[in-house]
C-alpha cells in the first residue's frame, strides 16, 4: 500500500512543473497543456485524499474538474486556432492585443 504522502508530493512536483511552465513558456500550446497539467495534479490529490477518507466527494469533485478541463479543451483549442488563423502565430507575446 503506497502511502498518501506519496501521491500528494507527485501532485505538488507535477502541479510546480505546470505553473513553471506556464509562467516561462511562450508559446499558447505549452501554456494551455501547462493549464491542463495543473488540473491533473489537483485530480490527482483529489482521488488520494478521497481514497484515503473513503469518501465518494473528491471522486465527485474530479468528475466536475474533468468536465471543466473537457470544455476548457474544446473551446481553448477553438480560440488557439482562430488566434493562429488571424495572426499567424502562436507566441503569447505578439498576440497580447485584441485587435486585428
Amino acid at each position: 500500500m503506497v502511502p498518501i504522502a506519496y501521491y500528494l508530493v507527485l501532485s505538488a512536483l507535477l502541479f510546480s512543473i505546470g505553473a513553471g511552465a506556464f509562467l516561462i513558456k511562450r508559446n499558447i500550446i505549452t501554456v494551455f497543456m501547462s493549464i491542463e497539467l495543473m488540473l491533473n495534479a489537483v485530480n490527482l490529490s483529489f482521488v488520494a485524499f478521497a481514497y484515503q477518507w473513503h469518501a465518494i466527494r473528491g471522486q465527485i469533485f474530479v468528475f466536475f474538474v474533468m468536465v471543466v478541463a473537457a470544455a476548457e479543451a474544446a473551446v481553448g483549442l477553438a480560440i488557439i486556432i482562430a488566434v493562429y488563423r488571424t495572426r499567424n502565430t502562436l507566441n503569447v507575446d505578439q498576440i497580447d492585443l485584441m485587435k486585428l
